[in-house]
């Protein structure tokens, strides 16, 4: 369990965390009383070799974008967000406001989610204007996260632990999920909160502090998490640091909300309370939310696992309390994509825990039970092992099959023809499957999600998993546009692309004049 002070196990000064006792196997401390401090956290960070983990950040950021480049290749973009981020990014790289047609034609994306911080994947972008971009980017700051994490384990615990824990959070459920969901702002927060949880572990709190302020910028419910790094830097002795830093999270997470988003948004409010306080039309009180968090066994076997992972050593550093905030809004909403192992929303998670593990099991091995003093010796190589056999039910065991590295079979040969016979420049109504192939160069909307634009070309994947099957795809784009008309212009396999012949509208819906 957390543990911040427990007679007759760890004692520490009051209004601190318990300092770390020594090893049972530790041999005595014969310095000086004036010992140089050279031989403190600093001086660990400079023993410790950063080659090695670069070469294993080098090799997860290629599995990572090897995976994440295949499944693109064969058009297999598992949601919308791909599309949406890339013309997020191609807006800022243009210097324009980040709108975000895919949404609704005009729509300002800052009005729904608050994340600025991915203006900075524009100088990027303009080097390799494609969705690619942004799935190397996501590779290289996960990758990027497990080097901080190694690399601090290895100066906390010694031996072989840093390369174990890189392993074990390389190849960890949540970073694994959110490769497979393609690229989103959370890719940002990563590393910014591994450097967070580095600093606070090697006591450098003023770096802690700095490192948490970019946070509120990734997303809007981080501002929660840096107040509670706040929270960790007034208990460990900081308080004024950790008072103003807690307050300027608050402030942050209630300004974003309250005030930020509301303004950018055409609707004027935060249109994502709803996934609290409703399930499906039925209105939900705050207290039934709050009654319901562990309602379900798919939220109970995420949280497991998220301990799990760490062999439950994470448990034993106040760390731990940094995941409570992501956790509070997911097990609170209503929406059951939210509850589980699948998606992005646990990658921010992993290198906390990680980071955990190493504390919990720094703080262990001086613990005066002699169970958990042993099991702090073999907790790290533990972890490591789940997490090698959790592969094989996760996303990278497919780069394990040869079936995973062809990208010229029949249907991905169908979509590029239908990418060919759609011209660059125009505007394209689509689904998912073509959408992240079509955002460099085109304007693309959501296929039903832009009524009155009258697109010049309508592509439709026949197989996408309709609702209904689609028997006539023309009638079909003529009833989402009843203002034009259109014409099969190509069809292969599953695929048709249908293009408008009557003139385009004088008035564009979200599109000014020039």
């Amino acid at each position: 369990m957390l543990e911040l002070n427990k007679s007759g196990t760890d004692r520490s000064e009051p209004g601190r965390l318990p300092a770390q006792a020594p090893g049972p196997d530790a041999a005595p401390d014969t310095r000086p009383a004036d010992a140089s401090p050279s031989t403190g956290p600093d001086a660990a960070a400079g023993r410790v070799p950063l080659r090695p983990y670069l070469i294993a950040g080098a090799i997860l950021c290629a599995l990572y974008f090897l995976y994440s480049y295949l499944q693109y290749a064969r058009f297999g973009s598992p949601s919308w967000d791909l599309g949406i981020f890339e013309q997020e990014v191609r807006a800022y790289a243009g210097f324009d406001a980040p709108v975000v047609d895919i949404k609704g034609p005009g729509y300002l994306i800052l009005g729904d989610h608050f994340s600025p911080i991915v203006a900075l994947l524009a100088p990027l972008y303009w080097i390799w204007p494609s969705a690619e971009s942004l799935l190397f980017a996501q590779a290289a700051l996960f990758a990027l996260g497990a080097v901080i994490v190694g690399r601090t384990t290895q100066q906390i615990l010694g031996g072989r632990s840093g390369l174990c824990v890189t392993v074990a959070y390389g190849l960890s459920w949540g970073i694994q999920e959110a490769v497979k969901a393609d690229f989103h702002e959370i890719a940002f927060a990563v590393p910014l909160l591994a450097l967070v949880c580095r600093a606070l572990l090697l006591k450098r709190y003023t770096a802690a502090l700095l490192w948490s302020l970019p946070l509120v910028l990734v997303k809007e419910d981080l501002g929660a998490t840096v107040a509670v790094v706040g929270f960790l830097l007034f208990v460990y002795g900081r308080r004024l640091q950790g008072a103003l830093l807690a307050a300027f999270g608050v402030a942050a997470f209630v300004v974003t909300l309250v005030v930020l988003i509301p303004a950018a948004s055409s609707a004027g409010r935060y249109d994502y309370w709803t996934k609290i306080d409703k399930n499906g039309e039925q209105d939900v009180s705050m207290l039934d939310s709050v009654l319901g968090v562990l309602n379900s066994s798919v939220k109970i076997e995420m949280l497991v696992f998220l301990i799990g992972i760490t062999a439950f050593m994470a448990l034993r550093s106040p760390l731990t309390l940094l995941i409570v905030p992501t956790l509070g809004w997911r097990l609170l909403s209503q929406d059951s994509n939210h509850w589980g192992m699948v998606w992005h929303y646990s990658a921010i998670l992993m290198p906390v825990l990680f980071l955990a593990l190493a504390d919990g099991v720094r703080r262990s091995r001086g613990s005066h039970r002699p169970w958990l003093a042993s099991y702090a010796k073999v907790a790290v190589p533990v972890a490591a092992a789940i997490a090698v056999a959790m592969t094989q039910h996760l996303p990278l065991r497919d780069l394990l099959r040869p079936e995973t590295y062809r990208t010229d079979d029949a249907r991905s040969q169908a979509a590029r023809a239908a990418l060919d016979a759609i011209p660059a420049g125009s505007r394209v109504e689509t689904d998912i499957t073509l959408m992240a192939h079509l955002t460099s160069d085109r304007t693309v909307y959501w296929v039903g999600g832009a009524p009155g634009t009258a697109p010049d070309i309508v592509a439709i994947n026949l197989d996408f998993g309709w609702s209904r099957p689609i028997q006539d795809p023309v009638a079909y784009a003529e009833q989402l546009h009843p203002e034009a008309r259109y014409r099969l212009k190509h069809r292969g396999g599953s695929f048709v692309v249908m293009e408008r012949t009557t003139p385009e509208p004088a008035k564009i819906p979200g599109v000014r004049g020039d």
